[in-house]
């Protein structure tokens, strides 16, 4: 997850076979639920939010 600026929040997807980054915007019919919990992940996995960032 990222916030822009604005406030505007994006997903950010790592390709399962070439590891290449991209963002999307979420959309209005998104599940807000499943948002807070993707935002949420790296405080339960510090290792996973630390390779991420590295990547970036």
């Amino acid at each position: 997850m990222s916030v822009r600026p604005d406030g505007e929040w994006m997903l950010i997807h790592q390709c399962a076979s070439c590891s290449e980054l991209s963002t999307n915007r979420i959309a209005g019919d998104d599940n807000p639920l499943a948002l807070i919990r993707l935002a949420l992940r790296p405080l339960t996995d510090p290792k996973h939010a630390g390779r991420a960032l590295l990547t970036l």
